[in-house]
């Protein structure tokens, strides 16, 4: 497929394919280190959606270098010594240059690390029905897309392809990965996401809420891995826009979320198809939330 109308699935000659996830396709270097190709896939509700969105895994790939630069000094992360040009070949290297990251190979917790700034999405669905978040009791009366006086961590599992995530409660997670790096994620996640948020205030944007993955490198060390805060992972509001009682405009997927709940689909796979015009306008959404995001700070 052509890079104008997006790519759906990569492939590069030479290295071993191990992977296809929702947005990436994984790739073996060597034994210490992976190739990832952002592709222009898109999931919702954890279902892959059948278009691409052109343009959209080049933005994934820059937001998170960019991120990833800025966190460097404060957390480990999957960052490699290695250069794309180092394992493609010059062509591929070429073609994927925007979209593709050599990492160090390491193994990924069995959750998802949420921060939640705003109660929205599955977040105010728990609410509404049970007063919390992921066991995490929160004040009553709240409306939808309130602001949360402290943000709050809600972790949940973490779906293969098809299957939907769920949030779990803090003592759940320390189940699945013992307490002192379930304690560690939390606040890592926590430290990260404030910072982002003031970074993304200054800039016009609100984070609602965003998604962390950590995993264990081979110093069994507890390592930042996959995307961070970028449209895909992250929900962002314009804060000119933002208001309560409503699910805000959005940056992100949501767009194209707030789309398909208008739609008689159970959202179980396959997924229906998306108008042309609603595939530009999310693509128009990503580049625009990436220029504010790498851009000087806003007056308001």
């Amino acid at each position: 497929m052509s890079e104008e109308r997006g790519i759906y699935h990569s492939d590069i000659a030479g290295l071993e394919l191990l992977a296809r996830g929702k947005v990436r396709d994984i790739y073996a270097v060597d034994a210490e280190h992976l190739l990832i190709v952002a592709t222009d896939r898109l999931s919702a509700f954890d279902v892959i959606l059948p278009q691409p969105v052109p343009g959209k895994g080049e933005v994934l790939t820059r937001l998170s270098a960019f991120w990833f630069k800025r966190l460097d000094s404060r957390v480990r992360t999957q960052a490699a010594v290695l250069e794309l040009r180092d394992v493609v070949s010059a062509r591929d290297a070429a073609a994927l240059q925007h979209r593709a990251t050599v990492v160090r190979r390491c193994k990924p917790l069995p959750v998802e690390a949420i921060v939640r700034g705003y109660i929205i999405g599955s977040g105010w669905k728990d609410y509404q029905r049970t007063g919390s978040v992921s066991g995490v009791r929160l004040p009553a009366g709240l409306a939808q897309a309130a602001r949360l006086e402290e943000p709050v961590f809600t972790p949940s599992t973490k779906a293969a392809a098809g299957a939907h995530d769920e949030n779990i409660s803090f003592d759940s997670m320390v189940d699945l990965v013992g307490r002192e790096t379930a304690q560690s994620v939390r606040d890592q996640a926590v430290a990260i996401y404030r910072d982002a948020a003031r970074y993304a205030g200054a800039r016009g944007i609100l984070i609602a809420d965003t998604k962390f993955e950590f995993g264990l490198d081979t110093d069994g060390e507890l390592t930042l891995i996959d995307e961070i805060l970028t449209p895909d992972s992250s929900r962002f509001w314009p804060a000119s826009e933002y208001a309560t009682g409503i699910s805000p405009p959005s940056f992100d997927k949501q767009f194209v979320r707030d789309y398909l709940e208008t739609l008689d689909w159970n959202k179980q796979a396959p997924a229906p198809r998306l108008p042309d015009d609603v595939i530009a306008r999310t693509a128009a959404k990503y580049r625009e939330v990436e220029d504010r995001l790498t851009g000087a700070p806003t007056d308001g």
